[in-house]
């Protein structure tokens, strides 16, 4: 399988270019300059015949989103049409997976829990309007152009390489601080009363794998651990692993707006198609935050 990605450089791509043969589009190469990109995807499609694109490259943090709707909406939106129409214009035939959010539900009922890719789409954010623009626009290509598409819609994942500003990956980064003795024994935090669906990295990267070979055109994925973790108790667990005491502060600035307090997913679709199923526990995971960190700060 000859992989085309884009986003090569971000959290999730160093972990797609460790585990599948790809080739990346070239660094720096903005989504948004159509002739560019254009450009880029013609010589990559001419050269190495992809059988399959994985599209990454996104703006992905919430607050960001909010700072700058505009911006979001210009890379994850048109960017995304972009590369569809350079694919398009390259001759491409194979099957892009395109990487959407679990974010794009919204406020789920807890009654609904675990969320299915058939609940109705709430976004609350702009990162997640423009998942959902950048997916039904995927959706209308599978059934209109001559390639195929997957979606995806992953919930929170982790693992070694994760930028602290998310909430597990900087929890792990004070603690390490902590026992490092580079800072006093306390731990800034926002709402940690909360709970989500995380999946180790390694494993999101292989149920893409699994997808771009067997997905159906046209189809929706969940891909999540399908069990529901408890954010303060995560960070107890990271406490105890790196065997520190440290007193827990909730900073104002840390609390994000329209916060749902649970949420788990089904990744029942994914299982069935792909026969995939998260393999690496919880606990190896935070491990691996840390022994990450240790690398990082020392």
């Amino acid at each position: 399988m000859k992989l085309l990605l884009t986003g090569a450089n971000g959290f999730v791509g160093q972990y797609v270019q460790a585990a599948l043969p790809c080739v990346p589009l070239p660094d720096g190469l903005d989504l948004r300059d159509r002739a560019a990109l254009t450009a880029a995807v013609a010589a990559a499609v001419a050269a190495i015949q992809p059988d399959t694109v994985l599209h990454l490259a996104a703006q992905s943090f919430v607050p960001a989103s909010f700072e700058n709707p505009r911006e979001t909406f210009d890379i994850n939106f048109y960017g995304t049409l972009n590369l569809l129409e350079a694919l398009q214009a390259a001759g491409f035939k194979g099957r892009m997976l395109f990487v959407g959010s679990g974010d794009i539900y919204g406020q789920v009922a807890e009654t609904a829990l675990p969320v299915r890719e058939d609940h109705p789409l709430h976004p609350r954010n702009p990162y997640a309007v423009s998942k959902v623009a950048a997916e039904a626009l995927c959706y209308q290509w599978s059934q209109t152009s001559g390639f195929a598409i997957v979606m995806v819609r992953p919930f929170n994942h982790i693992g070694p390489g994760q930028s602290p500003r998310f909430a597990i990956a900087d929890f792990a980064r004070q603690v390490t601080e902590i026992r490092l003795g580079r800072r006093a024994p306390v731990l800034q935090v926002g709402d940690i009363d909360v709970a989500r669906d995380f999946t180790d990295v390694r494993d999101v990267v292989r149920a893409y794998g699994l997808l771009l070979e067997r997905g159906r055109n046209g189809a929706v994925y969940n891909v999540c651990s399908g069990r529901e973790y408890d954010i303060r108790d995560l960070l107890q667990r990271l406490i105890a692993l790196a065997g520190v005491d440290a007193r827990i502060e909730q900073d104002p600035a840390r609390l994000r707006r329209a916060e749902q307090r649970r949420m788990v997913a089904s990744f029942e679709a994914l299982h069935r198609d792909t026969g995939w199923q998260p393999a690496i526990p919880i606990e190896q995971s935070l491990q691996a935050l840390l022994n990450d960190w240790e690398k990082q700060l020392q």
